[in-house]
C-alpha cells in the first residue's frame, strides 16, 4: 500500500487494518453485493488508492471481468495481470 520504506512507518497498525478492511469489503461488494459480479483480475498495492483520511479505493478496472448478476463461475484461458 505504501511504496516508499520512509512513509511505511507512518501507518500504525490500525489504520494498517483499516485499510486492509476497506479493501476486503470492496472486494465483497464488487463479488457479491453490486448488480453486476465484477472480478478485478489485477488486485495489488499499487491498485489500491488511499483518500485525505486513508480509506481505501481500488482501482484500475482494465482487466476486470464482469459477470450477470445470476453467473456465479466463469471460465478463463487467458493469464491476466502482473
Amino acid at each position: 500500500m505504501v511504496s516508499d520504506k520512509n512513509k511505511g512507518a507512518l501507518l500504525d497498525w490500525a489504520t494498517r487494518w483499516r485499510i486492509i478492511m476497506g479493501v476486503a469489503r470492496g472486494l465483497l461488494y464488487l463479488h457479491q453485493d453490486s448488480r453486476l459480479r465484477i472480478i478485478h483480475r489485477d488486485l495489488k498495492a499499487g491498485n489500491v488508492l488511499l483518500d485525505n483520511s486513508m480509506n481505501p479505493k481500488i482501482s484500475d478496472f482494465g482487466l476486470a471481468h464482469i459477470f450477470p448478476g445470476d453467473e456465479i463461475e466463469g471460465k478463463t484461458r487467458r493469464v491476466v495481470g502482473t
